[in-house]
């Protein structure tokens, strides 16, 4: 089969990631099979016993995992999920069954909206309602005072296409009360929530335990392999799994997904804090680098980070950035940016980039990022 163009500077990109001595972060996606199934295999052990049997339809190890995110998150229950995608939209259609109201007010940049080709309407029936349009969570109230009926409030922590961003704990606990206000419940799309304690100042049980259910995603902060879970009340996680069923989620046997979250949960949710702490020293040493440079305009958001990811836009086109980027891997071995993309919005030639820093970043210091910044820079010229 002929390799597209597309496909040979995915190749380029992945070889140059993996190639360089000095990365922020390594994502899952840049090993080979054998690397991920070496390490699966090589770490499982320790938060397992290997000689259970494997797990049918949801027992054993999947199980586990569902013990383990319930008692995280200090909730009655949870269920394991193929993919967060199925989890919320489970969780969203069950409340709107509860609650007799199919609308649900959310952020018109969450992930639903975004990132799920309209499946809320398109095949759970759903109608979705925007408390703001700002780059940012919505005020009490902005939910208060929305001019329409809504049987759900779900809120994204972080929000993502927004650059990571969170709301005080004050300005969250007010949201959520705004809604209660309006007799809706509350879901959180915490795909992850596994990095929010720091800025929140509580833990992962404190910020649940505002809400009437929680999604958790188990590959994008703590390096699984796939999967998520829904945790809330006994009675909604017994219903969630009949809609799992009906969805196409009640999978055969899914032990190394829950293996690999096991694994998320016992080595890298406890170094989370670490990473969101060395984030803020990395974001504002890029801000401090693209002043120094000379390039017409940069900006780091939010600054400092909430969590330990962020976004950086340049007035660039992606292709360029891009070019500049995978270069400066391939020719110094260091990668100081992934993938750019077109803003959405605004003037042509504006393109951002994620920035995530995870255990590899910890060994940067802030003249390191200044350095890469300004050999990034001369090869936009």
């Amino acid at each position: 089969m002929a390799v597209t163009d597309e496909q040979q500077q995915r190749n380029r990109r992945l070889a140059a990631w993996r190639r360089s001595g000095k990365v922020l972060a390594r994502m899952s996606a840049d090993h080979t099979l054998a690397e991920r199934l070496t390490a699966l295999a090589s770490g499982a052990g320790a938060v397992h016993d290997l000689d259970e049997w494997t797990d049918v339809y949801g027992d054993g190890v999947v199980a586990e995992v569902e013990r383990r995110t319930a008692d995280l998150l200090g909730m009655d229950a949870a269920a394991f999920f193929p993919t967060g995608t199925m989890a919320q939209q489970v969780a969203l259609r069950c409340w709107a069954g509860r609650t007799g109201d199919p609308a649900v007010a959310l952020h018109p940049l969450s992930h639903p909206e975004v990132h799920e080709r309209g499946a809320l309407t398109s095949v759970s029936g759903l109608r979705t309602v925007h408390p703001t349009a700002a780059p940012r969570h919505a005020t009490a109230d902005e939910i208060r005072d929305l001019p329409e009926p809504f049987g759900t409030l779900m809120l994204e922590l972080p929000l993502r296409d927004a650059g990571f961003v969170l709301p005080s704990w004050e300005e969250l606990e007010a949201a959520v009360a705004a809604a209660r206000e309006r007799d809706a419940v509350v879901h959180l799309d915490g795909a992850r929530l596994w990095e929010c304690t720091s800025h929140f100042g509580r833990g992962l049980s404190g910020i649940a335990a505002l809400a009437d259910s929680v999604y958790v995603s188990f590959y994008k902060s703590l390096d699984g392999l796939s999967g998520a879970a829904l945790a809330g009340p006994e009675s909604l996680i017994e219903e969630a799994r009949t809609w799992r069923h009906r969805y196409g989620g009640q999978v055969f046997q899914q032990y190394p997904a829950a293996l690999s979250a096991l694994l998320g949960l016992e080595r890298e949710l406890p170094r989370l804090p670490s990473y969101v702490a060395h984030a803020k020293v990395v974001a504002g040493a890029l801000a401090e680098g693209f002043a120094e440079s000379g390039v017409p305009w940069s900006r780091v958001h939010p600054e400092p980070p909430h969590t330990h990811q962020f976004k950086v836009w340049l007035p660039y086109a992606a292709e360029v950035l891009d070019e500049a980027s995978v270069r400066q891997a391939e020719e110094t071995g260091v990668t100081l940016f992934r993938r750019w993309f077109a803003a959405p919005a605004g003037p042509p030639g504006l393109s951002s980039t994620e920035v995530t820093v995870a255990a590899p970043g910890l060994d940067w210091t802030a003249g390191d990022v200044r350095e890469a910044v300004a050999d990034f820079v001369g090869r936009l010229e």
